[in-house]
């Protein structure tokens, strides 16, 4: 998570496309050493291509700064994206909430949160399945009508988020009445830090720096704000 949070710091300050692309390029190189499933990678990775390309399109159309800029930006969300995808899909959530109280120092009130949170990600799939099917059920199919599709798809999300805020309300409760938050805690798993933990910074580290190096080398390097 740390190594993602350095990608972001360091790709956020720069619009060109050779910096975000080295280091987008290193993410897809070692993207088969993260344990995904080549059919999970996939789905992770569609939404994020059709959002880079959706925010390269409109920077091409309506912006002023040119073509390479619009693309620039776009791979630049796909370098800062990736990462914190795959921090999402490959951290077991009970060993990154110790490892943010117990290496991080992070109060353990927002780690529980983090905690919940990601425990609920699986709950809202079937609920979104749930809700497909319901509707189905109902007679509600779009077929090629783009518009019904639009409508019915804002429906599920709405019946989504009400139901992610009960569902939250309560948990919250439950928490609360458990007494998580009030106080010091013992922990049953010790977080180890390993040799490859710190490997693996000083490899973003230096990923990040050459990128920019490169950049600057190459004479493509622009800073966000000029």
């Amino acid at each position: 998570m740390v190594a993602a949070l350095l990608v972001t710091a360091a790709l956020v300050p720069t619009v060109d496309p050779v910096t975000p692309g080295v280091v987008l390029a290193a993410v897809v190189v070692l993207l088969p050493f993260a344990g995904i499933a080549r059919r999970t990678a996939a789905t992770l990775g569609g939404p994020l291509l059709l959002a880079a390309l959706s925010v390269g399109a409109v920077n091409l159309v309506f912006g002023e700064s040119g073509p390479l800029t619009a693309f620039g930006l776009a791979v630049r969300l796909l370098a800062i994206a990736l990462p914190g995808v795959l921090v999402a899909a490959t951290s077991n959530p009970t060993e990154l909430t110790d490892a943010l109280v117990q290496r991080l120092k992070v109060p353990e009130r927002p780690a529980m949160g983090v905690l919940a949170a990601l425990r609920l990600i699986p709950l809202l799939a079937d609920q979104w399945r749930t809700l497909t099917l319901a509707r189905r059920a109902r007679g509600l199919e779009a077929g090629c009508n783009p518009l019904t599709a639009a409508t019915i798809f804002t429906g599920k999300a709405f019946a989504l988020l009400v139901r992610s805020i009960r569902t939250g309300t309560l948990l919250a409760t439950a928490m609360d009445a458990r007494a998580f938050g009030t106080g010091p805690r013992t922990h049953a798993r010790e977080s180890t830090w390993r040799r490859s933990d710190t490997g693996l910074l000083i490899g973003t580290v230096l990923l990040v720096a050459a990128a920019h190096g490169i950049s600057l080398a190459l004479g493509t390097w622009t800073p966000l704000f000029v």
